[in-house]
């Protein structure tokens, strides 16, 4: 009869414990993801988990932050989870105490450089920034000290860090990695590039002509090539930078069981394998790339530090400003 007893509860607890593991009620999000790719990840997500209703907010991530910040100082934060473009802007957050550790999220498979080592944060595909070119200029650049010789002067174009979180990472990048450093920027100045917008300015830029080379976000040169554009993307020798677009829990989270189902889905094979058929590198390197991308292992990313980067951000974009003006 005892053992009988302890059989019938023991079931009932692991009965218990599967049924508090199937997540359900509202999930508040809050992304920096192009609409139609937000729609299609919401879709995806509560295909697996019909029981979750998710509320999402869509803006670029400083439209994103301005709206968190506003509410953190009227204590009332809404999002129980982020999925943003950048790990510096994840890193100041888990320093002000604001991110909830996950630390069961399988993330074995991934490069470690790519999560946050207390599990507060995750990448969750890799949007590379390297050298776009129009394929009527009269060479093919492979590194990027290229762009500094002397007929490439005053052929430049390249997004500016100050509008372009992008273009932040890869200057932080690359102002870090010493064989290029600051010298390296101030070359391009010397070369007559006036950094300023985002990369679809850029993108244009070269892809209309006015332009020949210049620094780009992978995928637009690389879905623009397969449209017919007179375009081609170079992940240069030394590597490239990379927005990872992580995604996070915050420590106010009111649904945090849906919330780590949101991370273990976008973390997954399956989740992969959607950001592929979205058009992005996977972070993932069991996935395989969309069309036009080498294969993970054939990319080398340049060294980056998410804490220094923020630690130096101001001073970064100062140093940038005294070297391209405002």
């Amino acid at each position: 009869m005892l053992r009988t007893l302890a059989g019938a509860t023991a079931a009932l607890m692991l009965s218990t414990v599967a049924l508090a593991a199937e997540p359900s009620g509202k999930l508040v999000l809050y992304t920096s993801q192009p609409n139609a790719d937000a729609q299609q990840t919401v879709d995806a997500f509560v295909a697996l988990y019909p029981d979750v209703e998710v509320e999402w907010f869509r803006e670029g991530t400083t439209k994103v932050m301005a709206k968190l910040r506003a509410e953190f100082e009227a204590g009332a934060p809404q999002p129980d989870v982020l999925l943003i473009a950048d790990m510096v802007t994840m890193e100041g957050l888990k320093a002000e105490g604001r991110l909830m550790p996950y630390t069961g999220a399988d993330v074995s498979a991934y490069d470690p450089s790519l999560m946050d080592a207390d599990g507060q944060y995750f990448s969750t595909k890799l949007i590379t920034t390297g050298i776009m070119y129009n394929t009527n200029a009269p060479m093919v650049p492979t590194s990027y000290k290229d762009l500094l010789q002397p007929e490439m002067k005053d052929m430049l174009a390249m997004p500016s860090p100050l509008t372009s979180g992008a273009a932040t990472i890869h200057m932080a990048a690359i102002t870090a990695d010493p064989a290029l450093g600051w010298a390296y920027y101030e070359g391009l100045a010397a070369q007559g590039s006036n950094p300023q917008g985002g990369n679809g300015g850029t993108y244009k830029a070269i892809a209309g002509g006015e332009k020949l080379y210049g620094f780009m976000v992978d995928f637009l040169p690389i879905r623009g090539k397969a449209e017919g554009a007179p375009v081609a993307f170079v992940f240069p020798e030394e590597g490239v930078s990379a927005v990872t677009e992580p995604v996070a829990i915050l420590s106010t989270a009111r649904n945090p069981d849906a919330a780590r189902a949101f991370v273990d889905f976008l973390v997954s094979v399956e989740g992969q394998e959607l950001a592929a058929d979205m058009g992005y590198l996977p972070a993932h390197p069991g996935v395989t790339p969309p069309a036009g991308f080498p294969p993970l292992d054939e990319i080398r990313l340049l060294d980056f530090d998410p804490a220094r980067a923020l630690a130096e951000d101001e001073a970064n974009k100062m140093h940038f400003v005294e070297i391209f003006g405002g």
